[in-house]
């Protein structure tokens, strides 16, 4: 049995569940879509199936990613202890997981239209090539920011059969924030990754990492109150990303200093810039009385 559950200890860890952090930076920009597509609550099947999906995904993601990264994973002092990098899952294994998840996912969109079903197979894309993107691509957290925020093109896909302007206006949004808080946790790997020789926004601002990390927070919040005034949202919605802003202003104090651990501390903050920002939008976006309703479904 000790066994048995060190093996199930070990594919938790590959897929990060013991750390769910990534699931709620995943989650956050699905669901300021579901709530916008149609200025309201969705359908609560929907609802479910992008969580679930999310979860589903973001573990994907991370067995494809520590697969990518396995000769690489057992220099850095974060990340040696990862079960592939410690030798405790075998290679195959994190790609037959990967694969596994990757269907799971597939089958849970199967009952969207043909519009979603074609935006996933993009994400897949875009997620499955992003592991590889720090081996020659400078911003391989403007990559991420894509993979992480694909879920808004395919909300709005599968609520009104459209991707219009505004969808593709959060998901700018999202690539800034996203830049913004990935450069926090590249900060903690910087010396780890030159060694490496790997490629990343906090090696490629150099000295002026922190600089960029709140000009791209500055970018981010700009961007979610031009998207307010365009599409003539109410004081909620400002209240979220108001707090949002004050929030990332935080984050200074935590990554001036350039240290392993306020860099990743102000990096977890992050999962409360991405819920407020959703409270503004769904108190914004719900009435009690709709609520009342959805909730008796």
């Amino acid at each position: 049995m000790k066994g048995l559950a060190a093996r199930l200890n070990a594919y938790e860890r590959l897929m990060r569940l013991d750390r769910p952090i990534g699931i709620l930076l995943l989650l956050w920009p699905a669901l300021w879509a579901l709530w916008l597509a149609r200025r309201g609550l969705p359908p609560p099947m929907v609802l479910w199936i992008f969580v679930l999906g999310t979860a589903v995904m973001r573990s994907a993601g991370c067995a494809m990613n520590d697969w990518a990264d396995r000769k690489f994973d057992a220099h850095v002092e974060r990340t040696r202890n990862r079960p592939l990098a410690a030798g405790t899952i075998r290679p195959w294994e994190a790609l037959a997981l990967a694969a596994a998840l990757a269907a799971c996912a597939f089958l849970l969109i199967l009952r969207f239209n043909a519009l979603t079903i074609e935006l996933s197979f993009a994400a897949l894309a875009i997620a499955a090539v992003y592991p590889f993107t720090k081996r020659f691509f400078w911003m391989p957290q403007a990559w991420l920011g894509l993979a992480f925020g694909f879920g808004i093109p395919m909300a709005f896909a599968a609520l009104t059969g459209t991707v219009p302007p505004l969808a593709w206006a959060l998901l700018a949004a999202n690539v800034f924030w996203t830049v913004a808080y990935d450069t926090e946790y590249a900060m903690v790997d910087r010396d780890d990754d030159l060694k490496l020789g790997l490629r990343t926004s906090a090696i490629l601002f150099g000295r002026n990492d922190v600089a960029a990390v709140m000009a791209c927070y500055v970018a981010f919040v700009a961007c979610l109150a031009a998207i307010g005034f365009w599409q003539d949202y109410g004081p909620f919605y400002f209240a979220g990303v108001g707090v949002a802003s004050a929030l990332a202003i935080s984050h200074y104090p935590l990554i001036r200093e350039r240290s392993r651990e306020g860099c990743f501390k102000a990096f977890l903050r992050n999962n409360w810039v991405g819920a407020v920002v959703f409270a503004g939008i769904a108190a914004d976006n719900t009435t009690w009385k709709a609520l009342a309703a959805w909730l008796r479904r």
